[in-house]
């Protein structure tokens, strides 16, 4: 199967997700009830993800929010919402007693707490991954969904497919008996960050607001629009950005529900020698000890190297589950491979 043909099933995941998360008649009534949702974060993904809600037929978009007037501007347009229905504030948008549900996609830092305040607000939320910029947001947003009996999805769309899905029911079913480590890879070429400055923030654009609650530090111009990523204040390198689906599907095939036990990270700035202030190269292994008996024990690795296109399975991105009869090949790039305890298919 191409990488082209892969990448579009997943796109196709992804709308999936985004439209069964607010087209559930258990959420806001019959099914020919319209939803009226808002998107907060007007860049490539939040827009992307409320094109694919949009396509449901239950769904209007109402409101938008982004503190980049420009932005907000072009998604006005393209998703027709008047003048006054385009704000850089959430907090107008959320006030709104007719609006059902947001979309969040801002960057790694707001995730939370927008979805924290339109959970207060009533609001249904799709907030992107990562989930927290932090453990303590996360768990503070599940509380706060429980609180307001509000629906929360998390953009970790791979496991929504019906591949991912009939692929774990395999490994709880025993296909290759219990499984005890798991380890799946985030590699890829990023490219070095571009060299920026510490200046004023353009005109039309809102420094303070997409800020928000991290602690304030100078407009750069390498940091804000699609570079935040690799900086500590606002986002969680690649292994929350991209390698956070991997991680997601491979600790779910694992079994495993807690925190690990222990975690050993090595890695660092290998590849590129530049401003970025994440890793471009990890090695991290999670040891979860269960209730300590023999054979609750399970491990899982995750590896990370975004300089090279050396890949296993000429995959990207990838996991493989080690049982005790045998093994699994799993990518959300719509690969599969199974081998017995005999390493044949």
């Amino acid at each position: 199967m191409s990488l082209h043909h892969d990448r579009r099933t997943f796109l196709l995941a992804s709308t999936t997700a985004v439209t069964a998360a607010f087209n559930s008649s258990s959420l806001f009534g019959g099914p020919n009830e319209q939803v009226s949702m808002g998107l907060i974060g007007c860049g490539g993904r939040g827009t992307d993800d409320t094109n694919n809600a949009r396509d449901n037929t239950h769904a209007a978009i109402s409101w938008l929010c982004d503190p980049d007037d420009e932005r907000r501007a072009r998604a006005s347009q393209h998703f027709g919402v008047s003048e006054s229905h385009s704000v850089r504030d959430m907090r107008v948008l959320l006030d709104d007693p007719g609006l059902d549900a947001v979309i969040v996609g801002t960057p790694d830092h707001w995730h939370a707490p927008a979805a924290m305040l339109a959970c207060e607000a009533g609001k249904h939320v799709y907030v992107e991954k990562p989930i927290s910029h932090n453990i303590r947001e996360g768990r503070l947003l599940i509380e706060a969904a429980e609180r307001n009996k509000v629906h929360v999805q998390h953009g970790t769309q791979s496991r929504s497919t019906p591949m991912m899905i009939e692929a774990v029911k395999a490994l709880r079913a025993g296909i290759i008996g219990d499984v005890l480590v798991a380890k799946c890879w985030n590699i890829q070429r990023r490219g070095a960050l571009p060299p920026g400055e510490d200046t004023t923030p353009p005109d039309g654009f809102d420094y303070d607001t997409w800020v928000g609650p991290a602690t304030m530090i100078p407009y750069r111009t390498n940091r804000v629009h699609n570079r935040w990523t690799w900086w500590y204040h606002f986002g969680t390198g690649d292994m929350g950005n991209d390698g956070v689906h991997d991680i997601d599907y491979c600790r779910w095939g694992l079994g495993v529900e807690t925190h690990p036990d222990k975690v050993h990270a090595p890695g660092g700035k290998f590849g590129e020698n530049d401003e970025k202030e994440f890793p471009d190269t990890q090695q991290v292994t999670f040891q979860y000890n269960g209730d300590g008996s023999f054979g609750a024990q399970r491990l899982f690795i995750y590896e990370q190297r975004l300089w090279s296109r050396n890949y296993p399975y000429n995959v990207d991105s990838g996991a493989e589950f080690y049982g005790r009869s045998g093994q699994m090949f799993l990518s959300r790039r719509g690969k599969i491979q199974v081998l017995g305890d005999d390493n044949k298919p």
